[in-house]
């Protein structure tokens, strides 16, 4: 059945999604086997073979392309798009954190975000630039985020820019690597591994 539940997932899914539910399955019958005494002699998640998981992605936008994205950004129709690149270069965060951003997670005089539901699951509280506060400070204020903008409004405007400038295989989340080398440039000490 596991197998089975494996092969469809890999259907649906990537391979590291489903080695995180495989992952998850196993410790829940470990648990129950090893501190509850549910009588399971073997674990049945150790018995399949393990789906392998993809290659980390490893593309990097190079100079030349960032140049034009920001130069360009100024003829796209989504006027938040420039402000959020540049923001999304300052912070680190993931699209998904940038957009459900509020003005009250925003502390100006620590200069630091509150982020209240990562990708995996728990809250967190990241510092950011002088620069991002100037981002900060420029922008309008339409309502209680800092970005009201639409997942598929981002999408459909970085797919548009790109298009303009001839930038392939680029994905929106790429943005985050020249994010992390920018820290360790700062000086900024970092073991995050980028998904």
């Amino acid at each position: 059945m596991i197998a089975n539940y494996s092969d469809e997932q890999l259907q649906k899914v990537r391979p590291g999604t489903v080695l995180r539910e495989l992952a998850f399955l196993r410790h829940g019958i470990e648990v129950a086997r090893r501190e509850w005494d549910i009588p399971i002699a073997v674990n049945p998640v150790s018995q399949i073979a393990m789906p392998r998981a993809s290659k980390p992605r490893e593309r990097r936008i190079t100079f030349e392309e960032m140049e034009a994205l920001l130069r360009d950004c100024n003829r796209e129709q989504t006027p938040l798009l420039k402000p959020l690149i540049y923001f999304l270069i300052e912070t680190g965060m993931r699209r998904g954190e940038i957009m459900a951003l509020c003005w009250s997670d925003v502390d100006a005089q620590c200069r630091t975000l509150f982020i209240l539901m990562s990708k995996n699951g728990d809250s967190r509280t990241i510092p950011f630039t002088r620069a991002a506060l100037k981002i900060l400070r420029e922008l309008p204020r339409y309502d209680d985020r800092v970005f009201p903008i639409s997942a598929n409004a981002i999408r459909l405007a970085w797919g548009r820019l790109k298009k303009r400038v001839c930038v392939v295989d680029l994905r929106f989340h790429d943005l985050r690597h020249v994010a992390i080398s920018r820290f360790f440039e700062m000086g900024v000490v970092c073991a995050m591994r980028l998904p």
